[in-house]
């Protein structure tokens, strides 16, 4: 566990806190709520949608990117994920991924009943995958 939260990080975890409170987990009862502030200062949240095809379900991050997208941002300064379980649950791969894809230089909360741990996106995946279209200058 990192040590007390700044009252930015803090606020963000509420959020996705009260984020999770939406989510829709009827499969696992995993329920999973995330927050993502941008540069602006505006916050967006998402929360988990399981389907029962498995394939179909959303994570909490990429719920809170579509919303941010939606409304026409496109970077992430800070993003907060909250979870119950016994231990604190990082954003899985595949967000991770979507993550880093707009935030790379993001600062990342795991949160839940138990504390929270930040840490800079880049320790959480220090080599996403790039894409250069071919010809593009590296």
């Amino acid at each position: 566990m990192s040590a007390a939260l700044s009252s930015e990080l803090a606020r963000l975890v509420e959020v996705a806190r009260l984020a999770r409170e939406r989510a829709y987990a009827p499969y696992s009862g995993f329920r999973v709520g995330a927050a993502i502030e941008t540069p602006s200062g505006a916050v967006y949240s998402g929360a988990n949608i399981e389907n029962a095809s498995y394939g179909a379900t959303i994570c909490a991050e990429r719920s809170a990117v579509a919303c941010m997208i939606a409304a026409g941002e496109k970077a992430i300064a800070r993003v907060a994920v909250y979870t119950e379980g016994p231990t604190l649950s990082m954003p899985c791969g595949i967000c991770r991924q979507v993550l880093g894809e707009f935030g790379p230089g993001a600062t990342v909360v795991a949160a839940g009943p138990s504390g929270a741990r930040s840490l800079p996106f880049g320790e959480l995946m220090p080599e996403p995958f790039r894409f250069a279209p071919p010809g593009a200058s590296s």
